[in-house]
Protein backbone atom coordinates (compact mmCIF):
# COMPACT_ATOMS: atom_id res chain seq x y z
CA UNK A 1 0.00 0.00 0.00
CA UNK A 2 1.85 3.39 -1.03
CA UNK A 3 -0.10 6.55 0.57
CA UNK A 4 1.07 9.90 -1.52
CA UNK A 5 3.89 11.76 0.46
CA UNK A 6 3.78 15.76 0.50
CA UNK A 7 6.99 15.77 -0.82
CA UNK A 8 6.48 14.37 -3.93
CA UNK A 9 6.19 17.27 -6.06
CA UNK A 10 9.03 19.17 -4.56
CA UNK A 11 11.29 16.33 -5.13
CA UNK A 12 10.04 16.49 -8.81
CA UNK A 13 10.56 20.11 -9.04
CA UNK A 14 14.29 20.03 -7.47
CA UNK A 15 15.18 17.40 -9.29
CA UNK A 16 15.31 19.18 -12.64
CA UNK A 17 16.89 21.86 -11.47
CA UNK A 18 19.57 19.86 -9.51
CA UNK A 19 21.85 17.45 -10.91
CA UNK A 20 22.19 15.91 -7.31
CA UNK A 21 19.25 15.08 -4.97
CA UNK A 22 19.23 13.61 -1.74
CA UNK A 23 16.24 12.90 0.76
CA UNK A 24 17.36 12.45 4.21
CA UNK A 25 15.88 10.78 7.43
CA UNK A 26 15.38 8.51 10.00
CA UNK A 27 15.21 5.03 9.65
CA UNK A 28 11.69 3.01 8.39
CA UNK A 29 10.65 6.63 7.34
CA UNK A 30 9.70 6.02 3.80
CA UNK A 31 12.66 7.39 1.91
CA UNK A 32 13.45 4.51 -0.43
CA UNK A 33 9.77 3.93 -1.05
CA UNK A 34 9.06 7.34 -1.47
CA UNK A 35 12.10 7.74 -4.49
CA UNK A 36 11.21 4.46 -5.90
CA UNK A 37 7.66 5.36 -6.16
CA UNK A 38 8.81 8.81 -8.16
CA UNK A 39 11.23 6.95 -10.04
CA UNK A 40 10.85 5.91 -14.14
CA UNK A 41 12.85 4.45 -15.91
CA UNK A 42 15.98 5.06 -12.79
CA UNK A 43 19.23 2.45 -12.09
CA UNK A 44 18.37 1.63 -8.14
CA UNK A 45 21.64 0.65 -5.91
CA UNK A 46 21.46 0.17 -2.20
CA UNK A 47 24.20 0.04 -0.74
CA UNK A 48 22.85 -2.52 2.33
CA UNK A 49 24.29 -4.85 -0.47
CA UNK A 50 27.42 -5.84 0.67
CA UNK A 51 29.12 -6.32 -2.87
CA UNK A 52 27.88 -3.21 -4.40
CA UNK A 53 29.20 -1.84 -1.09
CA UNK A 54 32.69 -3.21 -1.38
CA UNK A 55 32.64 -1.86 -4.49
CA UNK A 56 31.74 1.70 -4.11
CA UNK A 57 34.63 1.69 -1.16
CA UNK A 58 37.21 0.19 -3.35
CA UNK A 59 36.50 1.83 -6.49
CA UNK A 60 34.27 4.81 -6.96
CA UNK A 61 34.98 5.10 -10.24
CA UNK A 62 34.37 1.67 -11.43
CA UNK A 63 31.28 1.78 -9.81
CA UNK A 64 29.81 4.90 -11.48
CA UNK A 65 30.85 3.36 -14.50
CA UNK A 66 28.98 0.17 -13.87
CA UNK A 67 25.53 1.68 -12.75
CA UNK A 68 24.39 4.61 -15.18
CA UNK A 69 22.39 7.77 -14.61
CA UNK A 70 19.80 8.47 -13.74
CA UNK A 71 21.09 6.41 -10.57
CA UNK A 72 19.16 6.49 -7.54
CA UNK A 73 21.85 4.89 -4.53
CA UNK A 74 20.45 4.08 -1.24
CA UNK A 75 22.16 4.23 2.00
CA UNK A 76 24.85 6.46 0.93
CA UNK A 77 25.84 7.17 4.01
CA UNK A 78 28.06 3.96 4.01
CA UNK A 79 30.06 5.07 1.26
CA UNK A 80 31.52 8.95 1.56
CA UNK A 81 34.11 7.94 -1.03
CA UNK A 82 31.47 7.97 -3.66
CA UNK A 83 30.77 11.65 -3.17
CA UNK A 84 33.74 13.27 -4.73
CA UNK A 85 33.69 10.91 -7.60
CA UNK A 86 29.57 11.77 -8.40
CA UNK A 87 30.56 15.57 -8.14
CA UNK A 88 32.79 15.35 -11.45
CA UNK A 89 30.43 12.57 -12.90
CA UNK A 90 27.68 15.75 -12.27
CA UNK A 91 29.78 18.44 -13.72
CA UNK A 92 31.08 15.93 -16.71
CA UNK A 93 27.41 15.12 -17.54
CA UNK A 94 25.82 18.52 -16.93
CA UNK A 95 22.09 17.04 -16.46
CA UNK A 96 19.58 17.72 -13.65
CA UNK A 97 18.33 14.41 -11.66
CA UNK A 98 21.24 12.83 -12.75
CA UNK A 99 21.78 11.61 -9.02
CA UNK A 100 19.51 10.23 -6.59
CA UNK A 101 20.59 9.80 -3.01
CA UNK A 102 18.96 8.81 0.35
CA UNK A 103 20.58 8.70 3.98
CA UNK A 104 19.78 8.17 7.21
CA UNK A 105 22.57 9.45 9.09
CA UNK A 106 23.22 13.37 8.63
CA UNK A 107 26.27 13.84 10.15
CA UNK A 108 28.19 12.18 7.77
CA UNK A 109 26.61 12.37 4.97
CA UNK A 110 25.99 16.06 4.98
CA UNK A 111 30.08 16.82 6.02
CA UNK A 112 30.69 14.69 2.91
CA UNK A 113 28.19 16.92 0.68
CA UNK A 114 29.53 20.47 2.02
CA UNK A 115 32.79 19.34 0.92
CA UNK A 116 32.01 17.80 -2.12
CA UNK A 117 28.45 18.61 -4.01
CA UNK A 118 28.46 22.48 -2.85
CA UNK A 119 26.24 24.00 -5.37
CA UNK A 120 25.10 20.84 -7.03
CA UNK A 121 22.84 19.42 -4.77
CA UNK A 122 19.72 20.15 -3.29
CA UNK A 123 18.94 18.26 0.34
CA UNK A 124 15.27 17.28 1.65
CA UNK A 125 14.25 16.08 4.72
CA UNK A 126 11.45 13.47 5.38
CA UNK A 127 10.23 12.16 8.24
CA UNK A 128 7.51 10.11 9.28
CA UNK A 129 4.04 10.29 7.85
CA UNK A 130 2.09 13.95 8.76
CA UNK A 131 -1.73 13.87 9.47
CA UNK A 132 -2.39 15.46 6.38
CA UNK A 133 -0.88 12.55 4.31
CA UNK A 134 -2.46 9.98 6.77
CA UNK A 135 -5.67 11.33 5.76
CA UNK A 136 -5.02 11.45 1.95
CA UNK A 137 -4.74 15.08 1.61
CA UNK A 138 -0.70 15.02 0.74
CA UNK A 139 0.38 18.08 -1.02
CA UNK A 140 -2.55 20.19 -0.45
CA UNK A 141 -2.02 22.68 2.39
CA UNK A 142 0.80 25.08 2.91
CA UNK A 143 3.02 25.02 5.96
CA UNK A 144 1.01 25.92 9.16
CA UNK A 145 1.14 29.36 9.85
CA UNK A 146 -1.77 30.63 12.19
CA UNK A 147 -3.97 33.45 9.59
CA UNK A 148 -3.11 32.32 6.66
CA UNK A 149 -5.55 31.76 4.19
CA UNK A 150 -4.65 28.22 3.83
CA UNK A 151 -6.21 27.75 7.46
CA UNK A 152 -9.92 28.42 5.61
CA UNK A 153 -9.05 25.58 3.74
CA UNK A 154 -7.91 23.75 6.46
CA UNK A 155 -11.50 24.08 7.71
CA UNK A 156 -13.27 22.28 5.11
CA UNK A 157 -11.84 19.25 5.46
CA UNK A 158 -13.46 17.18 8.17
CA UNK A 159 -11.03 18.41 11.31
CA UNK A 160 -12.49 16.72 14.15
CA UNK A 161 -10.47 14.23 16.17
CA UNK A 162 -11.92 13.39 19.67
CA UNK A 163 -9.61 12.38 22.53
CA UNK A 164 -9.38 8.39 22.14
CA UNK A 165 -8.52 8.75 18.30
CA UNK A 166 -5.67 11.61 18.96
CA UNK A 167 -3.81 9.33 21.41
CA UNK A 168 -4.04 6.35 19.33
CA UNK A 169 -2.20 7.89 16.74
CA UNK A 170 0.44 9.38 19.05
CA UNK A 171 0.62 6.21 20.48
CA UNK A 172 1.20 4.59 17.29
CA UNK A 173 3.48 6.74 16.10
CA UNK A 174 4.00 7.83 12.60
CA UNK A 175 6.85 4.83 11.06
CA UNK A 176 4.14 3.91 7.98
CA UNK A 177 4.44 0.10 8.87
CA UNK A 178 3.05 1.13 12.23
CA UNK A 179 0.59 4.18 11.19
CA UNK A 180 -0.85 2.55 7.93
CA UNK A 181 -1.08 -1.14 9.24
CA UNK A 182 -3.57 -1.60 12.18
CA UNK A 183 -2.54 -5.21 11.85
CA UNK A 184 1.73 -4.69 12.57
CA UNK A 185 1.85 -5.66 16.03
CA UNK A 186 3.73 -1.77 17.28
CA UNK A 187 6.00 -3.87 20.29
CA UNK A 188 7.22 -5.82 17.56
CA UNK A 189 8.27 -3.06 15.10
CA UNK A 190 9.55 -1.03 17.83
CA UNK A 191 11.79 -3.03 19.34
CA UNK A 192 12.77 -4.25 15.73
CA UNK A 193 13.44 -0.64 15.24
CA UNK A 194 16.03 -0.29 18.25
CA UNK A 195 17.99 -3.21 17.33
CA UNK A 196 18.36 -1.88 13.90
CA UNK A 197 19.44 1.46 14.79
CA UNK A 198 21.91 0.45 17.85
CA UNK A 199 23.37 -1.73 15.79
CA UNK A 200 23.68 0.41 12.46
CA UNK A 201 23.24 3.55 13.05
CA UNK A 202 24.68 4.44 16.69
CA UNK A 203 27.66 1.89 16.49
CA UNK A 204 28.28 3.94 13.16
CA UNK A 205 28.75 7.43 14.31
CA UNK A 206 30.08 6.95 17.59
CA UNK A 207 32.06 4.28 19.68
CA UNK A 208 29.32 3.66 22.28
CA UNK A 209 30.97 1.49 24.94
CA UNK A 210 28.23 0.83 27.24
CA UNK A 211 24.89 -0.13 25.06
CA UNK A 212 22.78 -0.37 27.93
CA UNK A 213 23.88 2.69 29.49
CA UNK A 214 22.49 4.64 25.92
CA UNK A 215 19.39 2.80 26.37
CA UNK A 216 18.67 4.00 29.70
CA UNK A 217 19.64 7.43 28.23
CA UNK A 218 17.63 7.03 24.99
CA UNK A 219 14.19 6.24 27.08
CA UNK A 220 15.42 9.29 30.20
CA UNK A 221 15.33 11.64 26.79
CA UNK A 222 11.94 9.80 26.12
CA UNK A 223 10.45 11.16 29.22
CA UNK A 224 11.99 14.35 28.71
CA UNK A 225 10.18 15.25 25.50
CA UNK A 226 8.47 18.58 25.46
CA UNK A 227 10.62 19.97 27.79
CA UNK A 228 13.65 21.96 28.75
CA UNK A 229 16.94 20.19 27.83
CA UNK A 230 19.04 19.86 31.30
CA UNK A 231 22.70 18.08 30.51
CA UNK A 232 23.38 17.65 33.77
CA UNK A 233 20.11 16.44 34.83
CA UNK A 234 20.32 14.16 32.42
CA UNK A 235 23.41 12.59 32.77
CA UNK A 236 22.66 12.50 36.53
CA UNK A 237 19.69 10.15 36.22
CA UNK A 238 21.74 8.22 33.03
CA UNK A 239 24.96 8.09 35.60
CA UNK A 240 27.35 9.48 32.47
CA UNK A 241 29.43 12.47 32.29
CA UNK A 242 27.65 15.96 30.94
CA UNK A 243 29.98 15.86 28.16
CA UNK A 244 28.64 11.59 26.97
CA UNK A 245 25.32 13.12 26.96
CA UNK A 246 26.01 16.34 25.03
CA UNK A 247 27.67 13.70 22.57
CA UNK A 248 24.71 10.97 22.75
CA UNK A 249 21.87 13.68 22.30
CA UNK A 250 23.86 14.81 18.98
CA UNK A 251 24.14 11.32 17.90
CA UNK A 252 19.87 11.01 18.82
CA UNK A 253 19.89 14.40 16.47
CA UNK A 254 21.97 13.28 14.17
CA UNK A 255 19.78 10.06 13.14
CA UNK A 256 16.54 11.67 13.08
CA UNK A 257 15.48 10.71 16.84
CA UNK A 258 14.48 13.83 18.32
CA UNK A 259 14.22 17.63 17.18
CA UNK A 260 15.92 21.01 19.53
CA UNK A 261 13.61 23.86 19.24
CA UNK A 262 15.96 26.70 20.13
CA UNK A 263 14.65 29.90 22.17
CA UNK A 264 13.26 32.57 20.01
CA UNK A 265 16.51 35.70 20.25
CA UNK A 266 16.53 39.48 19.71
CA UNK A 267 18.42 42.41 20.77
CA UNK A 268 15.63 43.40 23.01
CA UNK A 269 15.65 39.56 24.69
CA UNK A 270 18.15 39.44 27.27
CA UNK A 271 16.13 37.82 29.76
CA UNK A 272 15.40 35.02 27.75
CA UNK A 273 16.32 31.47 28.86
CA UNK A 274 18.66 29.87 26.24
CA UNK A 275 18.00 25.83 26.62
CA UNK A 276 16.69 24.39 23.54
CA UNK A 277 13.07 22.22 23.98
CA UNK A 278 13.66 18.35 23.47
CA UNK A 279 11.44 16.80 21.02
CA UNK A 280 11.05 12.94 19.73
CA UNK A 281 10.59 13.21 16.71
CA UNK A 282 8.11 9.97 16.60
CA UNK A 283 5.45 10.02 19.51
CA UNK A 284 5.04 6.53 18.95
CA UNK A 285 9.03 5.40 19.75
CA UNK A 286 8.94 7.98 22.40
CA UNK A 287 5.39 6.45 24.24
CA UNK A 288 7.25 2.56 23.68
CA UNK A 289 10.49 3.72 24.99
CA UNK A 290 8.68 5.64 27.96
CA UNK A 291 7.04 2.43 28.81
CA UNK A 292 3.02 3.12 28.06
CA UNK A 293 1.17 -0.16 26.88
CA UNK A 294 -2.04 1.53 25.59
CA UNK A 295 -2.99 4.71 24.09
CA UNK A 296 -5.53 4.66 27.30
CA UNK A 297 -2.93 4.63 29.73
CA UNK A 298 -0.76 7.10 27.53
CA UNK A 299 -3.37 9.67 27.73
CA UNK A 300 -4.45 9.35 31.39
CA UNK A 301 -0.70 9.23 32.17
CA UNK A 302 2.17 11.67 33.48
CA UNK A 303 3.42 12.59 30.12
CA UNK A 304 -0.04 13.30 28.37
CA UNK A 305 0.30 16.65 27.99
CA UNK A 306 3.87 16.73 27.25
CA UNK A 307 3.28 13.96 24.04
CA UNK A 308 0.53 15.99 22.94
CA UNK A 309 2.69 19.10 22.43
CA UNK A 310 5.31 16.96 20.96
CA UNK A 311 3.17 15.27 18.33
CA UNK A 312 1.59 19.10 17.64
CA UNK A 313 5.12 20.61 17.22
CA UNK A 314 6.42 17.37 14.49
CA UNK A 315 3.41 18.10 12.81
CA UNK A 316 3.98 22.02 12.30
CA UNK A 317 7.78 20.83 11.33
CA UNK A 318 6.91 18.34 8.94
CA UNK A 319 4.23 20.88 7.33
CA UNK A 320 7.29 22.62 6.62
CA UNK A 321 9.97 20.02 5.40
CA UNK A 322 7.79 18.13 3.43
CA UNK A 323 7.12 21.53 1.63
CA UNK A 324 10.79 21.72 1.20
CA UNK A 325 11.21 24.58 3.54
CA UNK A 326 13.52 25.43 6.74
CA UNK A 327 11.41 25.45 10.01
CA UNK A 328 11.19 28.91 11.21
CA UNK A 329 10.04 27.10 14.72
CA UNK A 330 10.83 28.59 18.12
CA UNK A 331 9.97 28.75 21.50
CA UNK A 332 9.74 31.99 24.16
CA UNK A 333 10.35 31.57 28.14
CA UNK A 334 11.49 34.00 29.90
CA UNK A 335 12.66 33.71 33.58
CA UNK A 336 9.90 34.76 35.19
CA UNK A 337 8.39 31.54 33.78
CA UNK A 338 6.22 32.93 30.85
CA UNK A 339 5.89 30.88 28.30
CA UNK A 340 4.86 30.34 24.69
CA UNK A 341 5.17 26.91 23.05
CA UNK A 342 5.57 28.08 19.94
CA UNK A 343 6.43 30.75 17.82
CA UNK A 344 6.16 30.80 13.96
CA UNK A 345 8.32 33.84 12.26
CA UNK A 346 7.75 34.53 8.76
CA UNK A 347 8.90 37.76 6.90
CA UNK A 348 9.93 39.50 10.07
CA UNK A 349 6.49 38.78 11.93
CA UNK A 350 5.97 36.04 14.78
CA UNK A 351 3.04 33.88 15.19
CA UNK A 352 2.60 32.73 18.40
CA UNK A 353 0.78 29.57 18.91
CA UNK A 354 -0.14 27.42 22.68
CA UNK A 355 -0.81 23.99 22.46
CA UNK A 356 -3.55 22.73 25.29
CA UNK A 357 -4.66 19.53 26.02
CA UNK A 358 -8.56 21.06 26.54
CA UNK A 359 -12.25 21.35 24.98
CA UNK A 360 -12.61 24.72 26.29
CA UNK A 361 -10.73 27.34 25.06
CA UNK A 362 -10.30 30.66 26.62
CA UNK A 363 -8.12 33.73 26.08
CA UNK A 364 -6.58 33.16 29.71
CA UNK A 365 -4.83 30.60 27.83
CA UNK A 366 -3.28 33.04 25.39
CA UNK A 367 -2.10 35.87 28.08
CA UNK A 368 1.45 35.47 27.51
CA UNK A 369 0.75 36.08 23.88
CA UNK A 370 0.91 39.95 25.11
CA UNK A 371 4.53 39.99 26.30
CA UNK A 372 6.27 39.56 22.49
CA UNK A 373 5.53 43.32 22.01
CA UNK A 374 8.73 43.92 24.41
CA UNK A 375 10.51 41.86 21.56
CA UNK A 376 10.46 44.83 19.11
CA UNK A 377 9.27 42.88 16.51
CA UNK A 378 5.87 42.79 14.15
CA UNK A 379 3.13 40.52 16.02
CA UNK A 380 1.21 38.48 13.49
CA UNK A 381 -2.10 36.13 14.13
CA UNK A 382 -1.71 33.52 16.91
CA UNK A 383 -3.54 30.21 17.54
CA UNK A 384 -4.22 28.12 20.32
CA UNK A 385 -4.80 24.19 19.39
CA UNK A 386 -6.84 22.26 21.23
CA UNK A 387 -9.27 19.16 21.35
CA UNK A 388 -12.20 21.95 20.22
CA UNK A 389 -14.55 21.27 17.51
CA UNK A 390 -14.44 23.89 15.88
CA UNK A 391 -12.07 27.40 15.59
CA UNK A 392 -13.53 30.16 17.40
CA UNK A 393 -11.98 33.88 17.74
CA UNK A 394 -10.24 34.13 21.43
CA UNK A 395 -8.79 37.50 21.34
CA UNK A 396 -8.86 40.40 18.60
CA UNK A 397 -6.15 38.55 17.09
CA UNK A 398 -6.12 34.80 18.09
CA UNK A 399 -8.16 31.84 17.18
CA UNK A 400 -8.79 28.48 18.68
CA UNK A 401 -7.54 25.93 16.10
CA UNK A 402 -9.09 22.23 16.49
CA UNK A 403 -6.03 19.59 16.86
CA UNK A 404 -7.78 17.72 14.03
CA UNK A 405 -6.79 20.85 11.06
CA UNK A 406 -2.64 20.06 11.67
Amino acid sequence: MYLKRTLEHVLTKASGQFPVLIVTGARQVGKTTLLKHCSSNRTYVTLDDPLALELAKSDPGLFLQRFQTPLFIDEIQYAPELLPYIKIAADTEQKAGAFWLSGSQQFHLMKGVSESLAGRVVVLDLLGFSRTELTDNAGRFDPFLPGSKDMSIRQTRKSSLKLKELYRIIWRGSFPDVAINEKKDRSMFYSSFMQTYLQRDVRDLARVGDEMSFIRFLKICAARTGQLLNYSDMARDADITPNTAKAWLSILKTSGIIYLLEPYHSNLSKRLVKSPKLYFLDTGLCSYLSGWSSPETLESGAMSGFILETWVVVEILKSYLHNGYQAPLYYYRDRDKKEIDLLILKDGVIHPVEIKKTASPSNRMVRHFSVLKNLGVKTGEGGLICLADRSLPLTENVLSIPVGML
